[in-house]
């Protein structure tokens, strides 16, 4: 990977790279591999307020009866052996 930067740029990573006694390759792909695996982390996770997390229980507990659709679509399962 190449990154094009501005010399105050690069002077600024060099210069955090330093106090963390790194160079400057490392410093940037800890901290861009921690950056990349937050962003996937929440995008993972499905965050629901505490409104919609109740109802999601009580919807489990309290299943509606199944539609036309979903008797369909259990029908058109394969039977397992």
């Amino acid at each position: 990977m190449s990154l094009r930067v501005r010399p105050e740029q690069k002077a600024t990573l060099l210069r955090a790279a330093a106090l963390k006694n790194t160079d400057l390759t490392d410093f940037v792909l800890r901290n861009a591999l921690r950056e990349a695996e937050a962003i996937i982390e929440q995008a993972d996770h499905v965050k629901l307020s505490a409104r919609d997390s109740q109802l999601v229980l009580d919807l489990l507990e309290n299943p509606p009866p199944p539609n036309a659709k979903l008797r369909a679509a259990a029908r058109a399962m394969p039977k397992s052996a």
